[in-house]
């Protein structure tokens, strides 16, 4: 009786690679509203991290409301780099952006912390990963999470959110650095709201109280559409980051933590869909093991994801 033996080669394991001697830097990115600062505190929590702000409006000081800058209490004690510290007037450029972005990288190393920049200007951070001659690519190893949200969902949340703003005294908060000469190419008047409000405040002396309004709803609307625009603008450069430039993004899909925002348990989504499996890829990420963890997480891949990292 004849035999044969089928020689197979043995396959090494996807995960059986050295760790890498770099340091370790978590990037979180997504459109604005769909919980990036939310997710990067969480993160820092959990692993004695630290969160540099990467939204080139929310760099400067002033307007808390119209820039939804995290309030101290969502900081939760963690530190927050980058935030509030620029001239009003001022421009914060790319570039600078990168200079300040690695210094604090480096000072948050340095203490054996762990740098989670987050923010929704993806043009900074694409400076800072790939610009420089990509200097900070040499020298740190990077670990990309995306919050997405799907459109409609997202645009309905952030039309409640303006009027919550409204509620919280956006309007106020702008008429204090109303001038007839604002230049709305420069510095925080850049933020989404200070110029669709131009014109309600110039009326103040030229419109009756009903007409006034008229043009207050029309700009907030305005507020709402322009933020909408922003936050589709802002995908797309987050694809192209993926498709161009070969980043390699973890996406984890929040829809349905919002779809249940007005039912109670969107908490409860939020921790099962989102922070647990962030938590997880950057656990593997930390361990040396990131380059080979790529997700595309939905609702149904993330309860399986999160029943396997228990």
């Amino acid at each position: 009786m004849r035999t044969s033996v089928v020689m197979c080669k043995q396959v090494q394991p996807l995960l059986n690679i050295p760790p890498t001697t770099k340091d370790k830097v978590v990037v979180v990115v997504g459109a604005t509203g769909t919980g990036k600062s939310r997710l990067a505190v969480d993160l820092a929590a959990r692993f004695s991290g630290e969160v540099i702000n990467s939204d080139k409006i929310q760099a400067h000081r002033g307007l808390a409301i119209a820039t939804n800058k995290v309030a101290e209490e969502e900081r939760r004690g963690i530190p927050h780099h980058l935030l509030g510290f620029v001239d009003p007037h001022e421009d914060f450029t790319a570039s600078e952006f990168r200079h300040a972005a690695t210094l604090a990288v480096r000072s948050i190393t340095s203490r054996r912390h762990l740098p989670i920049v987050a923010g929704g200007s993806n043009s900074y951070i694409e400076d800072l990963i790939d610009g420089g001659n990509r200097e900070f690519k040499s020298n740190f190893d990077c670990c990309f999470i995306w919050v997405d949200v799907s459109p409609p969902v997202l645009h309905s949340f952030i039309s409640d959110r303006v009027d919550r703003m409204v509620e919280n005294g956006l309007v106020e908060e702008i008429g204090e650095i109303f001038d007839l000469n604002s230049d709305y190419s420069r510095g925080i008047k850049r933020a989404i709201g200070v110029p669709e409000l131009d014109f309600y405040f110039r009326s103040e002396n030229f419109l009756d109280e009903e007409a006034r309004k008229k043009v207050l709803r029309k700009a907030i609307d305005e507020i709402k559409s322009n933020t909408c625009k922003l936050a589709e603008r802002q995908v797309a450069k987050i694809q192209r980051l993926r498709k161009v430039n070969g980043w390699r993004l973890h996406r984890l899909d929040a829809t349905e933590v919002f779809r249940r925002r007005n039912g109670g348990d969107a908490d409860a989504a939020w921790e099962e869909l989102v922070a647990a499996p962030g938590k997880m890829i950057v656990r593997r990420f930390i361990s040396g093991f990131g380059r080979e963890v790529r997700r595309n997480i939905t609702p149904a891949r993330a309860a399986v994801a999160v029943a396997g990292s228990h």
